[in-house]
């Protein structure tokens, strides 16, 4: 699917057609090995032009294809045909050139881009390397250190960038195929053997081993068990090391390893799942096809704490009107200025305006009275958001719609104080709810489609994963966690210590370790929540075990921890030490070790060796457990669902998938055995006794993710 016309006389121009991005599937393939050979042949034709239809270049591969067997034409001797001919041909960028996009485009003599265009090579996030070339021709025209970064990131850069680093030959506002076509024939005569990459060595610093060095150590410590940009790394060491082909054979090499491995399977399922869960359905039958969002232009946040400046920034950025409402002065002053110095740092970040301008603060409610939507971010306390709910209800248009923050709380009970329950829904951010892509948008019983419509559609303009889930308590991620935080906590009574779970976490991918979140997050919100739970303090029924609560296993040890006044980073002590109240590097601290001895003595807990593999399997089989739960319960609408809303809000490694994804993967017998152990060995801990959508799922042969809806039974589906 290429289009192939002679233009000016003497200029080939072949352009792609295969709309929206103009993948380089089969037929693309076919058609740009086609229309090449007969350019080259053509004695008429003294230069080519190759360009995407509709302002769009090539936006790469055609991922829909990799789970087939290959068809067409090979791209790496078709990028080779272009190089090798012996007529110049010219890359006209707009748009995107993105992977074999951009690889095709290096592969052409020169590189006309539009000033809006993008390129990058991406596939290191879907755990694959540039595999036509791209990690051979890239180092070799822009040097070792900025291809390494380019390449192991796989982050896009601007048409100006890319001309600062060498990638493009002429970057214009005007139009680039236009621009193209004239220097097409502009360069007819001159040299082409400077222009073919594969002509030329990598250009390398004297220490150039101690760069790759460096940079593998960097890419491994950054990349937390993912192959994909170590294996980048070792295909640019091919670039400087060895010859071009030699190096298109590594290059090979490694794009076969990776491409049969789990982790570019999880990546590419991430890839297809995030694009996904924007497509909601509820049980009424609407669903984002037939639900029409309303129009937001102006709206409102209450609280300026940390979630509400962060949601405040994020409206702002979004280029929406916002007023700021905090009804304490002090508060809204010490807001105001936070908020200010974070969409100027933003702002001198990506070098745009900080558009201070669609923001107003006040103290008083009242003027709302024009918003089309308002979001709560009040204190987590029911009594303060039904207040604050309350009034909103008289003082907003009887159309705006009425947003929660809450990260837990009863959506419908909240609304149920409202005159318009049914404009009401939850969008709980994550902290930094300016920088976190997750929104979990709660549907209350009452909510309607087109208000979940609006709070999905606003999630979008904020550059937000939105995922819609039902109302229960914690939703879907915050219900998901108890568990796993559970079993932590048991594991530590058992003999573990804060630093061996957090290493086995770390070395599974995850950024951080459960108790390292705990100290970042701060001890004392968990703590105020078990106080409000009845779980410790005052209203603990003194007929429970100090180690039982509500007829199950209870640790206290977290509270024993805030009760000595160690509340996290905030107070430069909590599961670790710190240098000082606010540090970031956490040390163990031989204090929290005696605390656990003392305690496993007082309880008469007899301490065992505990390994790493244990550790994961009771944290995260426990969590997945609970993830069929939700399932069951209906409060999500597939594994898909969920595996989003680790992967973008609770630091979930990408390469494993979401935990859905990696029950699959490690095989539900294996899971569902492994509960099974686990619960004989701790009958009082109900949450690892296995659901029934777990056990039913491997009666019926462990059918794959994609297949698991069938097996729902949602007579009470909560969306």
């Amino acid at each position: 699917m290429a289009r192939y016309a002679q233009v000016q006389g003497s200029v080939a121009l072949i352009t792609l057609t295969n709309p929206p991005v103009n993948a380089l599937s089969a037929g693309v393939r076919l058609g740009i090995t086609e229309t090449v050979t007969r350019a080259l042949c053509d004695p008429k034709v003294k230069s080519v032009v190759i360009c995407g239809e509709n302002g769009v270049f090539c936006g790469g591969a055609d991922i829909r294809e990799f789970a087939k067997p290959m068809t067409g034409p090979p791209l790496v001797p078709m990028i080779a045909a272009i190089e090798e001919g012996d007529k110049p041909v010219v890359a006209a960028i707009e748009g995107v050139a993105f992977g074999g996009g951009l690889e095709l485009a290096l592969g052409c003599h020169y590189r006309i881009a539009h000033s809006k265009a993008r390129v990058g090579l991406p596939e290191v996030t879907l755990g694959l390397l540039p595999a036509a070339g791209g990690t051979q021709r890239l180092p070799r025209l822009i040097g070792l250190a900025p291809a390494l970064e380019l390449i192991t990131t796989g982050r896009h850069v601007t048409a100006q960038e890319a001309l600062k680093l060498g990638i493009v030959d002429k970057v214009t506002d005007q139009s680039a195929l236009d621009l193209a076509i004239q220097f097409a024939q502009e360069v007819v005569g001159q040299p082409l053997l400077p222009r073919k990459l594969s002509t030329q060595l990598t250009p390398c610093p004297p220490d150039v081993d101690a760069i790759l060095d460096e940079a593998m150590a960097r890419v491994k410590q950054r990349a937390r068990g993912a192959m994909a940009p170590v294996a980048c790394v070792q295909a640019v060491r091919a670039a400087v090391n060895l010859p071009y082909q030699a190096g298109m054979q590594k290059e090979q090499e490694l794009m076969a390893f990776l491409f049969r491995s789990s982790q570019a399977r999880a990546l590419q399922y991430c890839f297809f799942a995030q694009r996904a869960v924007g497509k909601w359905s509820l049980s009424s039958g609407a669903h984002s096809g037939n639900s029409k969002p309303r129009p937001v232009t102006k709206a409102a946040v209450i609280g300026l704490g940390t979630m509400g400046r962060g949601i405040t920034v994020a409206l702002v950025k979004a280029g929406l009107s916002v007023v700021a409402v905090e009804t304490n002065k002090k508060q809204l002053e010490m807001g105001k200025q936070m908020v200010s110095a974070m969409l100027k740092h933003d702002a001198q970040k990506m070098n745009a305006v900080s558009r201070l301008d669609l923001l107003h603060y006040t103290t008083d409610l009242s003027e709302l009275k024009n918003t089309d939507l308002i979001i709560e971010a009040v204190f987590e306390d029911m009594a303060l958001k039904k207040e604050v709910f309350k009034k909103l209800s008289s003082v907003c248009k009887p159309d705006a719609v009425l947003c929660t923050n809450t990260s837990g709380l009863d959506v419908d009970e909240l609304a149920s104080v409202t005159k318009r329950p049914e404009l009401v829904v939850g969008m709980h951010f994550f902290a930094p709810a300016h920088v976190m892509k997750l929104l979990e948008v709660v549907r209350g019983s009452r909510s309607s489609p087109e208000v979940m419509a609006t709070a999905m559609h606003l999630g979008k303009r904020l550059g937000k994963v939105s995922v819609v889930v039902g109302n229960c308590s914690g939703f879907v991620g915050n219900r998901m966690l108890r568990p796993y935080l559970d079993q932590a906590n048991f594991l530590l009574e058992e003999g573990a210590t804060p630093e061996l779970v957090d290493g086995a976490l770390e070395e599974f991918g995850f950024p951080m370790g459960v108790f390292k979140v705990s100290d970042l997050s701060g001890l004392d919100v968990g703590w105020r929540i078990r106080k409000e739970a009845g779980l410790t303090g005052p209203n603990v029924d003194s007929k429970d075990p100090s180690r039982r609560r509500q007829g199950r296993r209870y640790s206290p040890l977290p509270d024993l921890v805030c009760e000595q006044g160690r509340l996290g980073q905030k107070s430069g002590r909590g599961w670790y030490l710190y240098d000082k109240p606010g540090g970031r590097v956490a040390t163990p601290d031989p204090d929290i070790h005696k605390l656990l001895e003392d305690y496993r003595v007082r309880h008469g807990i007899r301490p065992r060796q505990i390994d790493r593999q244990e550790v994961l399997e009771r944290s995260l089989f426990a969590l997945i457990n609970e993830g069929f739960r939700v399932l069951e319960d209906g409060m999500a609408m597939g594994p898909e669902d969920i595996d989003m809303i680790y992967v973008f809000g609770y630091g979930w490694p990408r390469h494993r998938g979401g935990p859905m994804f990696y029950a699959a993967m490690v095989g539900l017998p294996k899971v569902l055995e492994r509960l099974e152990y686990y619960q004989q060995v701790h009958p009082d801990v109900p949450h690892l006794q296995p659901s029934s959508l777990l056990r039913r799922l491997v009666v019926n042969g462990s059918p794959p993710l994609d297949k698991w809806r069938d097996f729902l039974q949602r007579p009470h589906s909560q969306l």
